[in-house]
C-alpha cells in the first residue's frame, strides 16, 4: 500500500478532510515493517516522512500549516526506537505543539522489536537533554 508523503501533501487534502486523526511515521517503517501500520489505516490519515532525506524544519513547518488549516482530534507519530534520524520526528511534533498550541492531543509511539509502544511526551522532551539523561543513568547505578 502506498502512503502519503507529508511534504508532498496538500494541507487540506481529501484524507485530512475525511479523518480527524493523523499519523506521521518514519518512511523506513513503510519499507521494513509495513505490518506495524495496519492498525492505523482505517482511523488515521497516514503520512510518511524521513528526516534523513527531508529537513526536520520543513517537516515541522508543513505540520504547522496543516494544523493551522484544520481541526483534528489527534496527531500521532511513530518512529523506529533508537534511530537518531527518526527521533527528530518525535521532537518536531513536540516543538510544533509548543509553538502552535493546537487543541488536539498528541501521541508518541516507537517501534521496538516489531511492536508499537507508546511513550509519553515527557519522555520525548527529556530525550533532548543529555545532562538530564546522564543524571538518570547515575541514579540507576546507585
Amino acid at each position: 500500500m502506498a502512503f502519503l508523503n507529508l511534504l508532498d501533501s496538500n494541507a487540506k487534502n481529501k484524507c485530512l478532510r475525511e479523518k480527524r486523526k493523523m499519523l506521521i511515521f518514519s518512511r523506513c517503517i513503510e519499507k521494513e515493517h509495513p505490518e506495524a501500520l495496519n492498525r492505523f489505516i482505517g482511523e488515521y490519515c497516514l503520512f510518511s516522512a524521513c528526516p534523513e532525506a527531508e529537513h526536520v524544519n520543513m517537516l515541522g513547518f508543513k505540520l504547522a500549516g496543516i494544523l493551522a488549516r484544520g481541526s483534528y482530534d489527534e496527531v500521532a507519530v511513530l518512529t523506529i526506537d533508537g534511530s537518531m534520524h527518526c527521533a527528530q520526528l518525535q521532537w518536531m511534533v513536540e516543538e510544533v505543539f509548543k509553538i502552535c498550541k493546537p487543541t488536539c492531543r498528541r501521541k508518541h509511539m516507537v517501534l521496538v522489536e516489531g511492536e508499537v509502544r507508546e511513550v509519553s511526551p515527557e519522555a520525548v522532551k527529556k530525550s533532548r537533554y543529555m545532562f538530564k539523561i546522564e543524571k538518570l543513568i547515575e541514579l540507576e547505578r546507585k
